[in-house]
């Protein structure tokens, strides 16, 4: 349990550091540019495991058309992702993406399955702690707030999606085959988002050297993950790397300078237990 917890939390914190960085690269470099050095930088990294280690064998064609979806779908949300960082604080919008797991909830209800009382109370804490970090936000417009929860909630959304049919399409095997289609999905859908609109996914050149760091890890925590999947009580370690939103917010706290009063605090704390329990 120790080392599916310890793997859980270093994948948290090489999340929640890109996060830091996705804040910093989304106010002083073009997005698409950012997302696509990011991605591509990352792609390159896991290429070695993922290509040599990997089942091809055991990629069927629908495993494959599902992880074609998570890519499309994951893409977007990093556009969402970097979009709210962009205008709003750390500390209102990563409580809002990071709720994603609560629509799993959602969905279960769609689907006709019932919900444990602690879920539906879980589901309540994470939009009342939102609601109260939402509240306690004074150090931007009313129109901005609104602009950077409406990028959150979206970024929320496709993170979502793109899980679901990751792990959908993983159910069968083929794991590692199955990351590397859907970041290679992930690339393509920037690269036709950049050409529709005709910006550059050419980076600044100062900026290099912080996307890598930035692709590195992402890609570190990701491996993390899966390898955590051999351990006993891999589960820990899912449910710690869920967490990440909130080392992102405490660093920004840190290093930022970002001001928390002591109900963002308290609606912080409500909406990371509340995701950490829905995560289980």
């Amino acid at each position: 349990m120790i080392v599916s917890l310890s793997l859980g939390l270093l994948a948290a914190l090489c999340w929640g550091v890109h996060d830091i960085f996705v804040r910093y690269v989304s106010q002083t470099n073009g997005m698409l540019a950012s997302i696509f050095t990011v991605l591509t930088i990352g792609s390159i990294i896991m290429a070695p495991v993922c290509i040599y280690l990997g089942n091809w064998p055991d990629l069927t064609t629908i495993a494959f058309q599902k992880a074609l979806v998570s890519g499309t779908f994951f893409g977007l949300a990093l556009i969402g992702l970097y979009q709210a960082f962009a205008i709003g604080p750390v500390r209102l919008v990563s409580p809002i993406v990071g709720s994603f797991p609560i629509m799993s909830v959602g969905l279960s209800l769609w689907s006709g399955q019932s919900l444990e009382l602690f879920q539906i109370l879980a589901v309540l804490i994470v939009v009342g702690g939102i609601t109260l970090v939402a509240k306690g936000e004074n150090t931007t417009t009313s129109e901005k707030r609104l602009v950077a929860i409406l990028w959150a909630v979206s970024a929320a959304f496709a993170f979502f999606i793109s899980f679901a049919y990751g792990q959908s399409a993983t159910a069968d095997g083929a794991e590692l085959p199955i990351i590397w289609v859907s970041r290679l999905a992930a690339i393509f859908i920037i690269c036709v988002i950049a050409l529709l609109f005709r910006a550059s996914l050419r980076p600044k050149l100062s900026q290099i050297p912080l996307l890598s760091v930035m692709g590195l890890l992402d890609g570190v925590a990701l491996a993390v993950v899966l390898y955590a999947g051999t351990q006993a009580f891999a589960a820990f370690a899912t449910v710690t790397a869920s967490i990440f939103g909130l080392i992102t917010i405490i660093l920004a706290w840190a290093f930022l300078g970002e001001k928390m009063t002591n109900l963002q605090w308290l609606g912080v704390g409500m909406v990371f237990s509340a995701i950490a329990y829905l995560a289980l």
